[in-house]
Protein backbone atom coordinates (compact mmCIF):
# COMPACT_ATOMS: atom_id res chain seq x y z
CA UNK A 1 0.00 0.00 0.00
CA UNK A 2 1.09 2.99 -1.01
CA UNK A 3 1.02 5.92 1.46
CA UNK A 4 3.38 9.09 3.09
CA UNK A 5 4.15 7.82 6.56
CA UNK A 6 4.97 10.96 9.16
CA UNK A 7 6.13 11.26 12.63
CA UNK A 8 7.13 13.74 14.55
CA UNK A 9 10.91 15.24 13.62
CA UNK A 10 12.38 17.08 16.66
CA UNK A 11 15.81 19.18 16.17
CA UNK A 12 17.75 21.12 18.89
CA UNK A 13 15.89 24.40 17.15
CA UNK A 14 12.73 22.98 16.31
CA UNK A 15 10.46 20.37 16.21
CA UNK A 16 8.09 19.49 12.98
CA UNK A 17 4.81 18.26 14.26
CA UNK A 18 2.31 16.15 12.19
CA UNK A 19 -0.26 18.75 11.44
CA UNK A 20 -3.86 18.26 13.06
CA UNK A 21 -7.39 20.54 13.77
CA UNK A 22 -5.74 21.50 16.99
CA UNK A 23 -3.32 23.96 15.64
CA UNK A 24 -5.94 26.57 14.00
CA UNK A 25 -5.40 28.76 16.82
CA UNK A 26 -1.34 28.42 16.95
CA UNK A 27 -1.40 28.84 12.70
CA UNK A 28 -3.46 31.90 13.48
CA UNK A 29 -1.05 33.49 16.00
CA UNK A 30 2.09 32.62 14.17
CA UNK A 31 0.65 34.03 10.62
CA UNK A 32 -0.50 37.46 12.42
CA UNK A 33 1.97 40.27 12.99
CA UNK A 34 4.67 41.61 10.30
CA UNK A 35 3.13 39.71 6.73
CA UNK A 36 5.77 41.90 4.56
CA UNK A 37 7.35 38.60 3.97
CA UNK A 38 4.67 36.51 2.79
CA UNK A 39 3.99 38.27 -0.60
CA UNK A 40 5.02 34.96 -2.56
CA UNK A 41 3.30 32.33 -0.33
CA UNK A 42 0.26 31.06 0.92
CA UNK A 43 -0.42 31.61 4.55
CA UNK A 44 -3.23 32.27 6.24
CA UNK A 45 -4.78 35.59 7.60
CA UNK A 46 -7.40 34.85 10.64
CA UNK A 47 -9.18 32.31 12.09
CA UNK A 48 -11.58 31.30 9.80
CA UNK A 49 -8.58 30.95 6.76
CA UNK A 50 -6.36 29.01 9.07
CA UNK A 51 -9.12 26.39 9.77
CA UNK A 52 -9.77 26.03 5.67
CA UNK A 53 -6.03 25.76 5.32
CA UNK A 54 -5.61 23.11 7.53
CA UNK A 55 -8.84 21.15 6.74
CA UNK A 56 -7.27 21.92 2.89
CA UNK A 57 -4.21 20.32 4.30
CA UNK A 58 -5.27 17.57 5.98
CA UNK A 59 -7.73 16.27 2.97
CA UNK A 60 -4.63 16.27 1.21
CA UNK A 61 -2.74 14.24 3.78
CA UNK A 62 -6.05 11.62 3.81
CA UNK A 63 -5.50 11.31 0.66
CA UNK A 64 -1.41 10.90 0.77
CA UNK A 65 -0.78 13.84 -1.68
CA UNK A 66 1.03 15.23 0.88
CA UNK A 67 2.41 15.06 4.96
CA UNK A 68 2.26 18.70 6.71
CA UNK A 69 3.98 19.96 9.26
CA UNK A 70 4.08 22.92 11.77
CA UNK A 71 7.25 24.23 13.02
CA UNK A 72 7.29 24.51 16.15
CA UNK A 73 10.78 27.02 17.59
CA UNK A 74 12.03 25.71 20.98
CA UNK A 75 12.43 28.66 23.08
CA UNK A 76 13.93 27.05 26.29
CA UNK A 77 15.81 24.45 27.60
CA UNK A 78 13.05 22.57 29.24
CA UNK A 79 11.89 22.38 25.65
CA UNK A 80 9.12 24.69 25.57
CA UNK A 81 8.01 24.94 21.79
CA UNK A 82 5.84 28.10 20.13
CA UNK A 83 4.05 27.60 16.77
CA UNK A 84 6.40 29.49 13.88
CA UNK A 85 5.28 28.34 10.72
CA UNK A 86 4.02 25.40 8.28
CA UNK A 87 6.22 22.75 5.88
CA UNK A 88 5.22 20.01 4.20
CA UNK A 89 6.30 16.94 1.92
CA UNK A 90 4.04 17.44 -1.34
CA UNK A 91 3.86 15.92 -4.67
CA UNK A 92 5.18 12.23 -4.00
CA UNK A 93 5.83 10.12 -6.78
CA UNK A 94 5.93 6.14 -6.94
CA UNK A 95 7.14 5.41 -10.15
CA UNK A 96 9.45 2.19 -8.62
CA UNK A 97 6.02 0.78 -7.33
CA UNK A 98 7.80 1.03 -3.75
CA UNK A 99 5.66 1.53 -0.59
CA UNK A 100 7.22 4.56 0.42
CA UNK A 101 7.52 7.47 -2.48
CA UNK A 102 10.57 7.40 -4.35
CA UNK A 103 10.78 11.34 -5.12
CA UNK A 104 9.43 13.97 -2.88
CA UNK A 105 8.88 17.67 -2.99
CA UNK A 106 9.32 19.93 -0.09
CA UNK A 107 7.23 23.70 -0.55
CA UNK A 108 4.52 25.34 1.32
CA UNK A 109 6.70 26.60 3.94
CA UNK A 110 6.17 29.90 5.85
CA UNK A 111 7.34 31.19 8.76
CA UNK A 112 6.47 34.25 11.18
CA UNK A 113 9.07 37.25 11.46
CA UNK A 114 10.84 35.92 14.75
CA UNK A 115 11.76 32.78 13.24
CA UNK A 116 12.86 33.95 10.22
CA UNK A 117 17.05 33.96 9.19
CA UNK A 118 17.14 31.71 12.75
CA UNK A 119 18.56 28.37 12.75
CA UNK A 120 14.93 27.08 12.26
CA UNK A 121 14.40 26.87 8.27
CA UNK A 122 18.16 25.39 7.64
CA UNK A 123 17.43 23.29 10.69
CA UNK A 124 13.92 21.65 9.69
CA UNK A 125 15.28 21.17 6.15
CA UNK A 126 17.65 18.85 7.66
CA UNK A 127 15.08 16.73 9.40
CA UNK A 128 12.98 16.39 6.16
CA UNK A 129 15.73 15.88 3.86
CA UNK A 130 16.96 13.07 6.31
CA UNK A 131 13.62 11.52 6.84
CA UNK A 132 12.92 11.71 2.82
CA UNK A 133 16.68 9.99 2.26
CA UNK A 134 17.10 8.07 4.97
CA UNK A 135 13.87 6.49 6.29
CA UNK A 136 11.81 6.95 2.98
CA UNK A 137 15.03 6.01 0.49
CA UNK A 138 13.47 8.85 -1.71
CA UNK A 139 16.47 9.19 -5.18
CA UNK A 140 15.34 13.12 -5.40
CA UNK A 141 13.59 15.21 -3.22
CA UNK A 142 12.28 18.59 -4.72
CA UNK A 143 11.99 21.99 -4.22
CA UNK A 144 10.37 24.86 -6.22
CA UNK A 145 9.28 28.36 -6.10
CA UNK A 146 7.98 31.88 -8.03
CA UNK A 147 10.80 32.46 -10.43
CA UNK A 148 10.70 36.11 -9.55
CA UNK A 149 10.90 35.67 -5.76
CA UNK A 150 14.64 36.02 -5.87
CA UNK A 151 15.03 35.46 -1.76
CA UNK A 152 13.29 32.37 -1.86
CA UNK A 153 15.67 31.27 -4.81
CA UNK A 154 18.50 32.38 -3.06
CA UNK A 155 17.62 30.55 0.23
CA UNK A 156 16.92 27.20 -1.81
CA UNK A 157 20.57 27.63 -3.46
CA UNK A 158 21.89 28.36 0.08
CA UNK A 159 21.30 24.79 1.02
CA UNK A 160 22.89 23.19 -2.15
CA UNK A 161 19.87 22.19 -4.41
CA UNK A 162 20.42 22.48 -7.83
CA UNK A 163 18.41 24.96 -10.33
CA UNK A 164 16.97 22.36 -13.18
CA UNK A 165 15.29 24.78 -15.13
CA UNK A 166 11.88 27.56 -15.16
CA UNK A 167 8.35 25.86 -15.60
CA UNK A 168 6.13 28.30 -17.34
CA UNK A 169 2.66 29.43 -16.33
CA UNK A 170 3.03 25.97 -13.78
CA UNK A 171 1.47 27.10 -10.41
CA UNK A 172 -1.23 29.38 -9.20
CA UNK A 173 0.82 32.57 -8.15
CA UNK A 174 -0.10 33.86 -4.54
CA UNK A 175 1.24 37.12 -5.12
CA UNK A 176 -1.32 40.03 -4.09
CA UNK A 177 -2.69 42.01 -7.01
CA UNK A 178 -2.29 39.22 -9.66
CA UNK A 179 -5.43 37.56 -9.74
CA UNK A 180 -6.08 34.71 -11.34
CA UNK A 181 -3.27 34.08 -12.75
CA UNK A 182 -0.06 31.07 -13.31
CA UNK A 183 3.29 31.61 -12.20
CA UNK A 184 6.41 30.95 -13.82
CA UNK A 185 8.02 28.18 -11.25
CA UNK A 186 12.30 27.77 -10.88
CA UNK A 187 12.30 24.09 -10.67
CA UNK A 188 15.21 23.11 -7.64
CA UNK A 189 16.41 19.17 -6.67
CA UNK A 190 18.48 17.47 -4.44
CA UNK A 191 19.33 13.71 -5.60
CA UNK A 192 20.63 10.94 -3.22
CA UNK A 193 23.74 11.28 -4.80
CA UNK A 194 23.91 15.03 -3.91
CA UNK A 195 22.93 13.90 -0.33
CA UNK A 196 25.98 13.27 1.44
CA UNK A 197 26.96 16.76 0.77
CA UNK A 198 23.87 19.07 1.18
CA UNK A 199 23.64 17.22 4.82
CA UNK A 200 27.19 18.31 5.66
CA UNK A 201 26.63 21.93 4.06
CA UNK A 202 23.51 22.41 5.80
CA UNK A 203 24.67 21.21 9.35
CA UNK A 204 27.27 24.05 8.81
CA UNK A 205 24.45 26.24 8.93
CA UNK A 206 22.86 25.59 11.78
CA UNK A 207 23.64 27.34 14.88
CA UNK A 208 24.83 24.76 17.34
Amino acid sequence: MRALQVETLTGRHVVLEPLDASHVDGITKAASGDRSSYGYTQVPNGHDEAAGYVSHLLNDAANDRAAPFVQRRIIDGAGTTMIVGCTRYMNPQWPLGRSDPDEVEIGGTWLNQSAQRSPVNSEAKILMLTHAFETWSVQRVAICTDASNSRSRRAIERIGAQLEGVLRRHRPSFQEGHGQILRDSAMYSITIDDWPSVRSHLESLVVR
